[in-house]
């Protein structure tokens, strides 16, 4: 008994013993016994759990415990791996738990043996929250470390490093093993031993020390390197975080604009830099002595101010779009004279893309430019007439015939010789002769475009190139022109002298396809011209000459055919398709040769507007028609009209001719609505300043005014109406193959319709056939005019058809 005693004694103290040490350890313990219950616990069990006093007991069985284990994130998968552990549960086992108010536990399982059975089963927990946060954070920190440009070291009082970041080992080629043996002293050469230690007495003072120094790599190479040093404690230990930066670029940047600052204050060169909105910041003093402009005269103003007008457009526009731009511009100096200088522009953008800085650089370039200038005009020009010399005219021939060529247009070159300037020159002397040279080279440039090229190739003569001449009459105008303009006088001083000119004519590439052919060929023509008289053009082609020489003999039968009573008219009926009578005629102009017979209007009537006789022969015709209205008035029907074309020449040409015809009518007491007006579609298209001026005041005056050919130009509908047209006729091109069904039927209807809603009349020309008239009048066309009815007659004729037209 006793002994029994002494064992449980003894069993009693063990458990005190246990117990105390359960107490004592820092990690939580728990104990289950092979019954499945609590033997025993420690606080630290309590605290990690939270298990309130009296809330566990021992005794109590292990699934009165599940409760506490909610208060993990995985509280069900934990439990499951308990069940697991148990089943097997001669193995130790770890786990690390996460509760749901952030605290992390390390959990060890640890089975209780005794002759291959499971007596116990001990629990263990361990509150490892602290040390994985500070796990975490030295994690971050170290990668936002590795993630800087810069070296950064952690080092130690006695200079050692404790910490280096990778940007360290790159910069200075070591690995982090051996930098983390090494030293300050081992990658600085400049900084001594001795005064280490008043350095760290200094940081530790100022806590961030910023100094300049040099580092050495393991290759041996010297690196300079601006370092901030930061002093912190921890733990009341002192630390110095060294962040060292690699200064080589900012170093070499720096040296460079030392440089650039030497290069700037003594350069010859101008220079000035400007803000965003191109205000002048700052300016060399080669600016000054270029311009005269003080700094504080120009500092804040913009940057065109030197003569803001000579800087184009485009300039500006590429500076902007481009950011730059290089040329040479003239600008003005403070005192006002002008100089030409050799300008650069260039932009610096943020990093934004946005303007940042202006650089404008400049030299005064003017000597130069006025010594290039002297050379190029000797070089170019003829310095009597200042026209294009022999050189200039072949290259820009060169020139223009390979556009021609590119654009497949026609251009003309014309050799011009002056008659009888050596009689001139030899009597009057040469003063005189090369003033009649100004004068002549002063008259060829009044006779072309502007666009046009005329030359002096020596002596007395001279070339003209024409380009995009289309029809070859175009040419043959401006040789007539030419020709006239030379037979002027020419006042010489005191003296007066008359010339000739003969010219010759050759086209590209109808008689050449190159340069020096195309010249060969105009010296040709020009001696022919001069071979046939003098004072005259001649085509290098026989046949375009002979076309000439037929058009200039016809111009000048045309100056004749008036006065010598060569024109008559002829009238062709324009009849009322409703009724079938004939309420209208055209008036049409015909001339009677006396060698040629009947010239048709076609031949004759362009020559008219070339040399101006249109307004003559157009004046004719109205005083003609106008006094066989009065008779047919008064015969045939008070209200008969004659329908009378005018030239769009005539309208250019005549701004007043519109009263003289009003006034003509007046004093043969007709009214203003007896004539009609014929016009084209192109003449609207240009109806502005005098002409619309003359077509309003027809339309004043109750003259009517009938558009010809409608359909075939390009005339806007509105004009219609402002201009109050009165008729309009259907081109005969519609109604040549007019049948049912046909589109020209469908356009002829359309045209009707569109007309009538207007308050227009509509006259259909061309008809020749029954079944023409008849489609006509079904779709209410108003007039119709055509050999079907008659073709234009003399006035007696045209009397005897309505005679024998039943009314």
């Amino acid at each position: 008994m006793l002994h029994s005693e002494q064992n449980l004694n003894q069993l009693h103290q063990s458990l005190a013993v246990l117990q105390a040490a359960l107490d004592s350890a820092a990690d939580a313990i728990l104990v289950i016994d092979a019954d499945g219950r609590v033997a025993a616990f420690n606080p630290q069990f309590k605290r990690i759990w939270g298990i309130a006093e009296g809330g566990l007991q021992v005794g109590d069985p292990a699934e009165s415990l599940r409760y506490i284990f909610g208060q993990l994130k995985h509280a069900d998968e934990f439990l499951h791996r308990v069940d697991d552990i148990y089943r097997q549960s001669k193995q130790q086992h770890y786990q690390e738990l996460e509760f749901k108010d952030g605290r992390i536990v390390e959990s060890y399982y640890q089975p209780q043996v005794a002759d291959g059975e499971t007596v116990g089963r001990v629990w263990s927990f361990r509150d490892v929250t602290e040390q994985k946060n500070s796990r975490r954070r030295l994690a971050q920190l170290s990668f936002g470390m590795d993630q800087m440009q810069d070296s950064a070291y952690l080092i130690a009082e006695d200079a050692r490093f404790l910490y280096v970041n990778n940007q360290s080992c790159k910069t200075l080629g070591y690995s982090h093993r051996e930098l983390l043996q090494m030293s300050v002293f081992d990658i600085d050469p400049l900084f001594p031993k001795a005064v280490w230690s008043e350095h760290w007495l200094e940081l530790k003072s100022r806590r961030s020390v910023t100094v300049e120094t040099l580092h050495q790599t393991k290759q041996g190479e010297i690196l300079p390197v601006e370092v901030v040093a930061n002093y912190f404690e921890y733990g009341n230990i002192g630390y110095n975080l060294a962040i060292a930066r690699d200064i080589r670029e900012r170093k070499r940047v720096e040296e460079a604009l030392q440089q650039a600052a030497l290069i700037y204050q003594h350069s010859s060169e101008a220079m000035l830099l400007a803000d965003a909105d191109d205000r002048i910041l700052t300016i060399n003093p080669a600016f000054t002595a270029i311009t005269g402009y003080e700094s504080n005269e120009v500092v804040g103003k913009h940057i065109g101010l030197l003569n803001p007008d000579s800087h184009s457009a485009a300039m500006w526009q590429a500076i902007r779009k481009d950011g730059h731009w290089r040329g040479e511009v003239w600008d003005k100096r403070k005192n006002g004279e002008t100089f030409a200088k050799a300008l650069t522009v260039n932009t610096i953008f943020d990093a934004n893309r946005q303007v940042h800085r202006r650089m404008a650089l400049f030299s005064d370039i003017t000597e130069k430019k006025q010594a290039e200038g002297l050379i190029w005009q000797q070089a170019n020009f003829d310095p009597l007439t200042q026209l294009p010399n022999r050189r200039m005219f072949h290259d820009r021939l060169g020139h223009d015939i390979k556009k021609a060529k590119r654009e497949r247009s026609r251009l003309a070159v014309l050799f011009i010789d002056l008659d009888l300037f050596k009689e001139v020159n030899d009597t009057l002397g040469h003063d005189m002769g090369d003033r009649l040279l100004q004068i002549a080279a002063q008259r060829i440039v009044a006779s072309v475009r502007e666009t046009d090229t005329v030359a002096r190739l020596g002596g007395d003569e001279f070339t003209v190139i024409l380009g995009e001449v289309g029809d070859p009459s175009n040419v043959e105008r401006i040789a007539r022109d030419l020709l006239q303009r030379m037979t002027e006088c020419f006042e010489l001083g005191n003296e007066v002298a008359y010339i000739s000119t003969s010219i010759g004519i050759a086209f590209f590439p109808d008689d050449a396809g190159d340069l020096k052919s195309l010249l060969k060929h105009a010296d040709q023509a020009m001696y022919e011209a001069k071979r046939l008289g003098r004072n005259q053009y001649c085509f290098f082609i026989p046949a375009m000459q002979e076309a000439a020489q037929s058009r200039l003999r016809l111009s000048n039968d045309l100056r004749h055919a008036v006065t010598s009573g060569q024109f008559y008219l002829c009238y062709q009926p324009i009849v009322e398709l409703a009724s079938g009578r004939v309420r209208k005629a055209e008036a049409l102009i015909r001339w009677r040769h006396p060698q040629r017979g009947i010239v048709s209007p076609s031949e004759f009537i362009p020559i008219a507007e070339e040399t101006g006789l249109i307004s003559q022969i157009g004046n004719w015709t109205f005083q003609q028609a106008a006094k066989q209205l009065l008779v047919w008035r008064a015969s045939i029907d008070a209200g008969f009209q004659i329908t009378i074309n005018k030239s769009p020449v005539q309208f250019r040409n005549e701004r007043d001719s519109h009263r003289g015809w009003r006034e003509q009518l007046q004093a043969l007491n007709l009214s203003g609505n007896s004539i009609v007006i014929e016009i084209t579609e192109g003449l609207l298209l240009e109806a502005s300043g005098s002409v619309a001026e003359q077509l309003l005041a027809f339309r004043d005056a109750g003259i009517q005014v009938s558009l010809d050919d409608f359909g075939t130009g390009y005339s806007s509908l509105s004009y219609l109406k402002k201009f109050d047209i009165d008729y309009i006729k259907i081109d005969q091109s519609f109604v040549r193959n007019l049948a049912a069904g046909s589109d020209d039927l469908a356009l002829c209807e359309a045209i009707i319709v569109m007309a009538h809603k207007l308050g227009i009349k509509v006259v259909a020309e061309g008809i020749e056939t029954g079944n023409q008239r008849e489609l006509l009048a079904a779709a209410g066309c108003d007039y119709g005019q055509g050999y079907l009815f008659a073709r234009p007659l003399p006035a007696e004729d045209f009397e005897r058809l309505l005679a024998e037209t039943p009314a």
